[in-house]
């Protein structure tokens, strides 16, 4: 008999016939108030969990008494409760790995971006307010040959890190956990605590995972440390710094301006104050969205929920260690 499993986002056909080819599949396109009573209702008979974008507190996950594993198309965990399912002994399955240099690109695309001013002045042209040479007032800053701060060297910072080395001349430090030797070795990073970087670095961007320990890890006694020159970028989630405190510093000129693809609220409201400001990037979390690694992504994710039914969570587990203890 085939395992029973819940779908709670659409995929390409193809992977949903792998799907169906190994478990018995129940499908959500999503979890609303419409089929939520429905979804609920699955839980009680389901031993597998595919899908992104819903969280999945531990009040919902109680209500699945037989689950084996869960699988999330998506690289941040933050959307389970990890430490129940790890108390539970259920593995929590995710994408590390074949979302890196895509993110890294869109990362990078938001540093280009907000240095250059190009959403700003793209509107200016679209607007008709493009009557004269551009000013003083609206120049950009290089660049190419300044310092790089990445707080969170891991593969997608050192991804991020090796596009401002190797394309752009710039000086890479970084703050971490640990050292990453590869990044010293491959890029000439520099290791720093998160103070020095802060004060030091022309850009900063964050790409840490969203923990106790990191939420609200910049506020806005970190933007005071920060250059007034500085371009602060985001994107790791929106909880990892206080938007509140970030909308002060570009307002008052703390920092020079902010590129950011996560937000503490999602989707960004219409009222949101970072909506007003000229200096403030904002992308509607698309870090790894193209069709090529999207599908990737859908393919691990399939892969990884297969080999967590069949005993084998020896790649991709996000909570490996806890449970091998």
């Amino acid at each position: 008999m085939k395992k029973k499993v819940i779908l709670y986002r659409d995929i390409p056909a193809q992977e949903r016939q792998r799907l169906d080819n190994q478990f018995d599949i129940t499908f959500f396109n999503g979890i609303n108030e419409e089929n939520k009573d429905a979804f609920i209702a699955a839980l009680a008979d389901a031993e597998g969990l595919i899908g992104t974008s819903t969280n999945m507190s531990s009040e919902l996950l109680s209500l699945a008494p037989k689950l084996k594993a869960a699988s999330t198309i998506s690289v941040g965990t933050d959307l389970y409760d990890l430490n129940y399912l790890t108390e539970r002994s259920i593995p929590l399955m995710h994408t590390p790995g074949v979302l890196n240099e895509t993110t890294a690109d869109t990362l990078f695309t938001l540093i280009m971006c907000t240095a250059r001013r190009a959403v700003e002045l793209s509107t200016m042209v679209r607007e008709g307010r493009w009557t004269s040479n551009v000013g003083e007032a609206l120049y950009g800053t290089d660049v190419h040959g300044k310092t790089l701060g990445i707080i969170g060297m891991g593969r997608i910072g050192y991804a991020i890190a090796k596009r401002g080395h190797f394309g752009f001349d710039m000086k890479i430090q970084y703050s971490n956990r640990s050292r990453n030797l590869d990044a010293e070795k491959d890029l000439n990073a520099t290791y720093i605590d998160i103070e020095s970087l802060l004060k030091t670095s022309d850009f900063v961007c964050v790409m840490t995972p969203l923990t106790p320990q990191t939420e609200r890890l910049i506020g806005a006694k970190e933007f005071a440390m920060m250059k007034e020159s500085a371009i602060f970028i985001n994107g790791s989630r929106g909880k990892v710094i206080d938007e509140a405190a970030l909308v002060e510093a570009l307002i008052n000129g703390t920092i020079r301006a902010a590129g950011l693809d996560v937000f503490e609220v999602e989707p960004l409201p219409a009222s949101s104050p970072l909506c007003k400001l000229d200096n403030a990037v904002l992308f509607p979390h698309i870090g790894s969205a193209t069709t090529e690694t999207r599908l990737k992504m859908v393919t691990c994710a399939v892969d990884n929920l297969i080999n967590a039914l069949n005993g084998d969570i020896s790649q991709n587990c996000a909570n490996k260690k806890q449970l091998n203890r």
